[in-house]
This record gives C-alpha cells, sequence and structure tokens, in this order.
C-alpha cells in the first residue's frame, strides 16, 4: 500500500551529483593543485592550516574544503555568512570543541561568503583559529584585502581560484555527458552556446544542462542542436536569453554600443540583459573592461565611473543599483574613445615575448648596500626634478642597445591630445639634447 504521507527522497542536482570526491576529480585551478603546487602540497602536508579561497563562483571552492575534511580525516561544519549570525558561530564552535573533547576529532569550519559577516562576526572567529579548535576555511567572491578583516586574513593563507576556461568546461561538459546525459546527443554549435552561457562558472553549466535534460523528458527530444537550446532556457530560464538572441551577442551589443558613442543603443541593451535576468555585475565587469580597453587615457576618469558603479550596485543591491549601472553605461558611450593604451600593452607584450631578456642600465639600479654602490648601480642617474620642467632631455631609460621603440601612440581624442602634444614636446627636448651632444 501506497503510504501518501511519506516524504519522498530528494534527487539531489546534477551539480551535486557530479561534485568531486577527490582531488584529482577537480577540473580547473592547475596553478593550485597540480603536482608541486601550493594547495597539492597542503592537501598531501597531512596539516591543515586556515585559509581564504578566493575565486568567482563555480570555481570549487566548496568542493576543496569538503575535500580538505575528507584528507584530513576531519568533521566538516558550514556556515552561509548570508543566513548566519554571532550565534551560529558560537554553536559551531561548541560542536567543534565537543567533537575535540569527546573523540578527538579537528573539525574543518567552512564559511561561505565570508566577506558578507561584519567585523564583530569576522573577529569571533580568532581566539578558536588561534587556539586550533577548528580550521577556518573562508569562501569569498570578493577581495579578502577589502572584505576581510586584517586579524583574521593574517591568520589565514589567501589562495586565488580562476573562472574555468572553454576547455575546461568542456571537459566537465564531457564528464556530465557521459555519466547522466549519456542519451542526449549535442550538436557542437549547442554544446559551445552553453559553455558560453555558463561563463567560466562549472555549476552554471551543469545546471544548464539539467534544465537541458528536464525539457528533454518533457518534449521527448534526444537531437541538441543551437535552437533546442535557445528555446529551452528562454522558457526554463531568464537568466541568458530572455527574447531568442544568445547572451553574448547582447553583451557583444552593449560593449559595442559604448565603443561607438551610441548611449541611448547602449541602455537600451544594457537593458535588455536586465529584464532577461542577467546578473548586473557581470554587465559592470564588462563596463569595466570598455573603459580600460576603448576609452583609456582619453578620459581617464572613466574607469573610476565603472568602478563606483559596480560598488554602488554592491552596496545597492537591485533595482536601486542598477541606476548606477546606467549612469556609467551613459557616461562611457559620451566619453571620448581610444585604444591607444590597449594597443600599447598588447605591443609590448609581444615585443617582450619575442625578444631577448635585457638587463637593467646600471644607472637606473637601486643601490642600498656599499657593495652595490661600489658596482656602481646607480651612478650617473640623474635626478628628473632637478631639471627643467621635470624632465632629463637625452636620458635612455630602456636597456642598453635595445632598438628604438614607439608602444604608446596618442590619439587626438580628449585628453589624449593634451598628452600628444606633451609627448612632441619632449621629443623635440631629447633631439636638442642629442644635437647638443654631438657638438
Amino acid at each position: 500500500m501506497t503510504d501518501f504521507f511519506a516524504e519522498p527522497n530528494p534527487v539531489a542536482p546534477l551539480a551535486e551529483q557530479l561534485r568531486p570526491k577527490k582531488l584529482e576529480e577537480i577540473i580547473g585551478q592547475a596553478h593550485l593543485l597540480s603536482t608541486g603546487k601550493p594547495l597539492r602540497l597542503a592537501f598531501e602536508s597531512g596539516k591543515p592550516h586556515s585559509m581564504i579561497l578566493w575565486g568567482p563562483p563555480g570555481t570549487g571552492k566548496t568542493t576543496l574544503a569538503r575535500l580538505m575534511s575528507i584528507a584530513f580525516d576531519a568533521e566538516f561544519v558550514a556556515l552561509s555568512a548570508v543566513l548566519s549570525g554571532v550565534k551560529d558561530i558560537r554553536q559551531a564552535i561548541e560542536q567543534a570543541q565537543n567533537t575535540l573533547q569527546q573523540i578527538g576529532r579537528h573539525t574543518i569550519l567552512f564559511v561561505d561568503e565570508v566577506h558578507r559577516f561584519n567585523k564583530a562576526q569576522q573577529d569571533a572567529f580568532l581566539p578558536y583559529v588561534e587556539q586550533g579548535i577548528v580550521t577556518f576555511v573562508g569562501a569569498t567572491t570578493e577581495n579578502p584585502s577589502f572584505e576581510v578583516n586584517s586579524a583574521l586574513l593574517s591568520r589565514t593563507q589567501v589562495y586565488s581560484l580562476t573562472a574555468l576556461s572553454k576547455d575546461e568546461l568542456n571537459t566537465l561538459f564531457i564528464r556530465a555527458k557521459k555519466t547522466t546525459l549519456q542519451t542526449l546527443n549535442f550538436s557542437d554549435d549547442a554544446k559551445n552556446l552553453l559553455i558560453e552561457f555558463a561563463d567560466g562558472d562549472a555549476r552554471r553549466l551543469l545546471n544548464l544542462l539539467e534544465q537541458i535534460k528536464n525539457a528533454t523528458d518533457v518534449t521527448g527530444s534526444l537531437i541538441i542542436d543551437v535552437e533546442y537550446v535557445r528555446n529551452s532556457l528562454s522558457r526554463n530560464t531568464r537568466s541568458f536569453d530572455k527574447g531568442g538572441d544568445a547572451f553574448y551577442d547582447q553583451i557583444s551589443a552593449l560593449h559595442k554600443s559604448i565603443r561607438g558613442s551610441s548611449p541611448d543603443a547602449a541602455l537600451y541593451w544594457m537593458c535588455r540583459m536586465l529584464d532577461g535576468g542577467a546578473d548586473p555585475l557581470y554587465i559592470g565587469r564588462r563596463l569595466i573592461r570598455a573603459a580600460t580597453e576603448d576609452i583609456g587615457v582619453a578620459d581617464p576618469r572613466a574607469l573610476r565611473v565603472a568602478l563606483d558603479a559596480c560598488e554602488t550596485y554592491e552596496r545597492l543591491g537591485s533595482p536601486e543599483g542598477e541606476l548606477a549601472l546606467a549612469q556609467a553605461v551613459l557616461y562611457l558611450s559620451c566619453a571620448p574613445k581610444s585604444n591607444a593604451a590597449y594597443l600599447a600593452y598588447k605591443k609590448v607584450r609581444s615585443f617582450i615575448g619575442h625578444d631577448k631578456s635585457r638587463s637593467v642600465p646600471v644607472h637606473l639600479r637601486n643601490a642600498p648596500t656599499k657593495l652595490m654602490k661600489n658596482l656602481g648601480f646607480g651612478q650617473n642617474y640623474r635626478y628628473a626634478h632637478d631639471f627643467p620642467e621635470a624632465y632629463v632631455a637625452g636620458e635612455n631609460y630602456f636597456p642598453d642597445n635595445m632598438p628604438a621603440v614607439n608602444f604608446y601612440q596618442p590619439t587626438t581624442h580628449g585628453l589624449e591630445n593634451k598628452i600628444l602634444e606633451k609627448l612632441a614636446h619632449l621629443r623635440e627636448l631629447d633631439k636638442q639634447a642629442k644635437h647638443l651632444n654631438n657638438t
């Protein structure tokens, strides 16, 4: 007889089903987990230490904390700074103390979104971390230098995690396909679209795949192409593409409207994305990129405007904080444009990548010790402020014998026009100094 009052066994989400059970199963973070790298060595040492895992969503912070408890044979206690207070912290500490006293088992105390705790709440962990009652593992998407108080920060090691690359997300896609989606046939374009939507977030990719799987349970379709992905996600989630256009197409349209100095179009695309449920801070990150890539030194204030908009949104949230993003979109669209700094950076990186290693000229080296002074370090260096216009005409600041280069070429737009005039004047002073030296 069926028991209608019995609680059904919940089915774990795909992201939880595929959560790595051992370190070797983690995809990404090779800079921390490869042989000889910091976190790999920490796991292999058998001695846990308090740490903060800093990185974007879906990069493995929670998984690493859980695997630590397995590797170190420790209890795992998790708190969310969004839902917990000082009372919850005390209860977690009491549980850790009892576990240590009664069965001699250490506790890994994992605090998700630790940056959301205020200073007093963060301070509450300090004595227990110092006494070794718990090993503190905090996870944050925000820069811990600004969001974690210095006392707690000084007692932890910070590990920076990075968003998964497209190749790494492809590896995750293949794993999910083999384990739970064997019956579905994805076209390459559909797979690539899902990976684009995931934007470096492993959990997001798995959630999207789960939504696709749920849609196929209704439609019975086993062939997944781009149209199926778009239709399924537009029905099941508005996070990426409400009206049928791909998410990355909309963000591209926003960026190109800003670059093209079209404030109305830029504001339209921003609001389209917000209406579709896009993460406002993702839009904010693209504004920061536009400020550095397409405006640059022509209006250095643009970067600060974009950063301020993101910080304002973080403080106010939706919908009030979205107005700050809208103001930034309008400012960036109307600002003078220059990619000279962006191009100069790429030129220098390319030059260094193909050039030999060149030594710093002796006259530009510091000489803090007597030995270094005796070796000639810093000799013949001319202090710019001792010269007219605070400029040493004819001085060379490049490595000796390096060919002449001109990486940065300012435009005539905005502030860069003034910079162009200033650099032309300084180059003329260089020519005059060279002429005097040759006579």
